[in-house]
């Protein structure tokens, strides 16, 4: 049976909805907890620079966000880019977001200001930027480059907020997120190279 059957698809469909919004539950679960519940205490939970404590962050940040809007800010691109990565793969998804994770907390935590607490998704959206821009770069096949193409299009004028622009975003985050996400395209593509 062909690799694109309307049941394959359909089940890698449903697959990747559920990871996406259990993503996006789990996002809106925890703030409305923190607004009505811990009344805002829950943000500590971010990185916190140069901070042994403050290295939990690196795998709390994303599901924490300063407010309702910060929130709603990160739903939609969230939900579009990462499912934009996953269309190839779900599994490259997964990659993807533990190696953002990684390299983008890792990057606040070392070169963000040490007074400053670092949240939300935002750091995984610069990662899946990142990793779709240059996917195609990386892969050299026409559906990854014509995915860039189109994120290019699309969400390209995001890449200005991995600069210093505005006070209280954490462009350290959209930064390293950002790197974060090109090393998962390069990993992604040596591993399909290597499997090819």
């Amino acid at each position: 049976m062909s690799k694109f059957s309307k049941n394959n698809i359909s089940r890698h469909l449903k697959s990747q909805l559920t990871i996406l919004g259990s993503f996006v539950s789990l996002f809106w679960i925890i703030e409305l907890l923190d607004i009505f519940v811990y009344k805002g205490q829950l943000d500590r939970f971010g990185i916190q620079p140069q901070s042994l404590i403050g290295l939990r962050g690196i795998l709390l940040a994303p599901f924490l966000h300063g407010d309702l809007p910060h929130l709603i800010s990160n739903t939609i691109p969230f939900l579009v880019l990462g499912w934009l990565v996953m269309l190839q793969e779900t599994s490259d998804f997964w990659i993807v977001t533990i190696v953002t994770m990684i390299v983008g907390g890792f990057g606040v935590w070392l070169f963000a200001a040490p007074t400053s607490i670092h949240i939300g998704a935002s750091i995984l959206i610069f990662g899946y930027l990142g990793f779709l821009l240059l996917r195609g770069y990386f892969q050299r096949n026409f559906i990854s480059i014509f995915l860039s193409v189109v994120v290019a299009f699309l969400y390209g004028g995001l890449v200005f907020g991995v600069l210093p622009t505005s006070s209280g975003i954490s462009w350290q985050g959209h930064l390293f997120g950002f790197l974060g996400g090109i090393l998962a395209a390069k990993l992604v593509a040596t591993e399909k190279r290597h499997y090819s």
